[in-house]
């Protein structure tokens, strides 16, 4: 545990000083093989060749400078700069975001690609500004389903008192709370530890978070319930974004987009080509009764429309619903 210690105190030691070196601490929680982290080292390298070699990025991943919301206190106080982050840490900070998790909104990925990019992102983005910070755009972080550490979950019925892991993000936990679940909310880091010492039941993700962390190992059965989309918004520290030159901020959005071209297409490739693997692997899949689903999860759009009548209005029309 102490050279553990030590080795995570030098690590932040040294990307500190990165960072008064005018270098640029990109953060994030994945781990090698996820989307995420392969559009993170892109990220670095576009900036690094559109801002002349001027602006250098550390990429801190896997979770070394905290989890999600740790992550995004340290961008708003400057600690870091940047943070490809959740929807869910997000929503605590900007309430409005978790909206993108309407049960079963996006027919698509596609589809909710377009809405993010389009004023429904500039909307969030002004919020997230009021907050502290500011989403440079959204990459992806796909459409969930639920694994089991013994059956399947074809019907609402099936997930009746199950313990499940959900990202600290409310609308998730309306959603199983609605399906008759009992979910708890837990960083992702910690979901592995939890899951093998039988904390949870089970869990829900796309099939590239499940598969590059290796819960389908842990949790076998899974079931494609689609039941939400999650996006993972970019996010700088706003006092850093204000001090950055005009040249630099679009280097900065331009990296943003290309890398997010290459997560995105990462991420509807794995949701195309992981099945076969891990069933490869030991994993069993069952397909969701996805309109006793949808019934089931009503209530969840009739709580939200009494608080953002017209966002969530607007949502649905921008889905095509």
């Amino acid at each position: 545990m102490k050279t553990n210690i030590l080795a995570i105190l030098a690590t932040t030691t040294a990307l500190a000083g990165a960072a008064q070196a005018d270098e640029v601490i990109f953060a994030h929680g994945s781990n090698p093989g996820n989307p995420r982290y392969v559009a993170a080292e892109k990220w670095a390298e576009v900036v690094a060749e559109c801002s002349g070699g001027e602006h250098s990025v550390n990429v801190a991943p896997s979770a070394t400078m905290g989890n999600d919301v740790e992550m995004l206190t340290s961008a708003s106080a400057g600690i870091i700069q940047v943070s490809a982050n959740s929807q869910g840490a997000m929503s605590q900070i900007v309430p409005e975001i978790g909206l993108l998790g309407l049960p079963f909104l996006f027919k698509d990925l596609p589809t909710a690609w377009a809405v993010v990019d389009g004023e429904v992102g500039d909307m969030l983005d002004a919020r997230a500004q009021n907050a502290g910070l500011k989403i440079l755009g959204f990459w992806d972080n796909g459409i969930r389903h639920v694994t089991h550490v013994s059956k399947h979950v074809s019907k609402p019925a099936d997930l009746s008192g199950m313990k499940i892991r959900t990202p600290p993000d409310q609308m998730t936990v309306d959603i199983f709370e609605a399906l008759g679940a009992a979910p708890a909310p837990l960083a992702w880091s910690e979901l592995p530890t939890a899951l093998q010492s039988g904390v949870f039941d089970g869990q829900e993700n796309p099939l590239t978070n499940i598969y590059s962390a290796k819960l389908h190992e842990i949790t076998p059965y899974v079931t494609m319930t689609g039941h939400k989309y999650e996006s993972t918004p970019v996010v700088a520290g706003l006092g850093w974004w204000s001090g950055l030159d005009e040249q630099t901020q679009t280097c900065a959005l331009e990296a943003t987009v290309e890398a997010g071209k290459l997560q995105r297409g990462l991420s509807q490739e794995g949701d195309q080509s992981l099945k076969p693997k891990m069933e490869a692997e030991g994993a069993s899949f069952a397909e969701a009764n996805r309109d006793a689903y949808i019934a089931a999860t009503a209530s969840v759009y009739d709580k939200y429309a009494a608080d953002y009548p017209e966002l969530v209005a607007a949502l649905k029309e921008a889905a095509g619903q």
